[in-house]
Formats: structure tokens, sequence, C-alpha cells
């Protein structure tokens, strides 16, 4: 069982890590052993990455000190050498890390150059997306990467419960859309077509981190922008295409957008205002947010919504 929220802010920036994280609080139940965000700030010039050099549970033991600040100083050399000039560089937790650089180059290389380093795995790249994913309910994760401080124009956030895989990083969402800049998707359901679509994919040059169907909806969807649909048409696409359970939402630098499949039995409400649109598997993660119940509508089968900042 996991559970999935989105906010998009029609009025400009808030206190998108608060707000992300009070929704994704109040769903605990639905998943407390990991909780992760992609999280959309106004565009910089500088890309940021978010990297990780190792899993949590690696974290502390023998030598990985050590290892460690190996691959991060083989992870800046790299940097240096693809021409990415690195601005700023930290970790909250010694394992996960955030960088910012000025490069004006094909991500597809930095990522596959980067993920070389052993241990390495990209979270995120792009202008205005960063992917922050870790074990524990929202708060523990928000108070571990300082989210709090975080403002922004949109997120989308999932918490999992772990089921069928094991409780890492690598199987928590969301799901950067490799190689592209600014995608992100969460997804409650499964892909009974996963197989077929992650062979297709390959074979266009793709690589995934995980054997979780909720990134290739995130590569997929990213493939249709990058041919030129826009991601309403990505998305309806997207229906036909799939096959399965599922209800899933899907950010960009710009956009917001949720879709069911056509028997929409994963649930997804939301409410909508003049500034402000909400959504999240439970009615009780929407009252978390704006402090009061409202009035909230399902989504209905095949039905797929995006919003713009």
């Amino acid at each position: 069982m996991c559970g999935i929220a989105g906010i998009i802010h029609r009025d400009g920036p808030s206190d998108m890590g608060v707000e992300i994280t009070k929704m994704l609080q109040s769903m605990k139940h639905r998943g407390p052993d990991s909780t992760g965000y992609a999280l959309y700030s106004e565009p910089d010039d500088l890309v940021a990455i978010r990297f990780m050099l190792a899993e949590p549970r690696e974290y502390g033991g023998f030598g990985i000190a050590e290892r460690l600040e190996r691959s991060r100083a083989e992870v800046e050399s790299r940097l240096a050498k693809i021409g990415a000039d690195l601005a700023t560089i930290h970790s909250d937790t010694g394992y996960a890390f955030r960088a910012t650089v000025r490069y004006d180059g094909d991500l597809k290389p930095l990522a596959d150059y980067l993920e070389d380093v052993p241990g390495c795995e990209v979270l995120s790249l792009g202008s205005s997306l960063e992917i922050v994913k870790d074990l524990g309910d929202a708060n523990t994760v928000m108070e571990q990467y300082s989210l709090d401080r975080i403002r922004g124009t949109h997120a989308i956030g999932h918490v999992r419960m772990a089921t069928e895989s094991d409780v890492d990083l690598a199987s928590a969402h969301p799901y950067w859309a490799y190689p592209f800049a600014d995608v992100a998707v969460v997804h409650n359901g499964q892909l009974t077509n996963y197989h077929q679509w992650r062979r297709r994919l390959e074979r266009s040059g793709h690589r995934f981190q995980s054997e979780c169907d909720s990134e290739i909806i995130a590569v997929y969807l990213a493939e249709k922008l990058e041919e030129g649909s826009d991601l309403e048409t990505a998305m309806r696409c997207s229906l036909d295409d799939f096959d399965g359970v599922f209800t899933y939402l899907v950010a960009t630098g710009s956009e917001l957008g949720v879709a069911k499949d056509e028997m929409a039995a994963k649930p997804l409400v939301l409410f909508e205002s003049d500034d402000l649109v909400v959504m999240a598997s439970e009615e009780m993660a929407i009252s978390a947010l704006v402090g009061r119940e409202v009035e909230t509508r399902d989504p209905l089968e095949r039905e797929v919504l995006t919003w713009q900042v």
C-alpha cells in the first residue's frame, strides 16, 4: 500500500516543503517505510543535481566513510572533466548529496558519467526539480533534509509501505524521468505490461534505476514530451499504452497532471480553488493542508487533468 499527494500554487511560491509534508504525514498509515518528494522551485540558471553514494542502511558500516569520501571526490572530478562548473555541494546525511553546477550540455552524458562512479545514483537533474527521498515518515525526512526551508510552486510526494521489494531508496518514489530535465512521477497501482514497455524503452537507450513500474511511466511521458507532445496528450497516450490498475501524478517544471486508468480503482480525491489545486489518496491529506473540510471530487475513469503554474 502507498499514498500519493500533489500541490500546485498558481499565485506564486509557497512553503512547499512544509505543505507537502503535512499531507504526506497525515497518510503515514499508508506507508511508514519511506517518504519521497519531487519539489519544484522557480527555474534557476544553475542545474541542481540530487544524488546518493550509498543506501542509508550501508551508512556507518566498516570503511564506508572512506569510500564515500573517495566517491565524492570522484564525482567532483568528473563534473570538472565534463565541463560542469561546480557552484555548491553538500550533504545532509553523509550518503545523499545536493550539488549545483553551471552546465549547458546534454544531461544524459552528465548523468551517465556520474553514475559510473561506484555507488552513485542520480536522483534528479534539472533547473527547478529536486527529488528527495529517504527511509522513515514525512516529518523525519523533512527534518533530516531541512525541507522546511524550501519554497516552491508545486510538488508531488509519496509514502511507501514495502510489500514486494526492499526498504531502500532504489525502490522509493518519486522517480526522475532520466535523462529528461524536471520530469517526475509518483504512482499508486501496477502496470501489467511493465516488462514489455521496459524492453521498448531500453532499446531506445534509456536506463532504469529500479524494477518499479512508476519509473516506466516517468520515462515514457518524458519521451513523449521530447517528441513534441504536450503533457495532456502524452498522458492520454499512456492510458492507451499501459495496462493495469493505476493512478499517477506527473510534474514538469511548469505543470502538474493526474491520470486514472479505465477502472479508476486506485483512490484519489482533489480540491481546486482559484489559486490552489491539491490532490491525494485520502481526503484527510487535503484537510491537513487547508485546515478544514472542503468539497472534493474523484477523477473519473480514464480522466486526465493538468494544471499550469
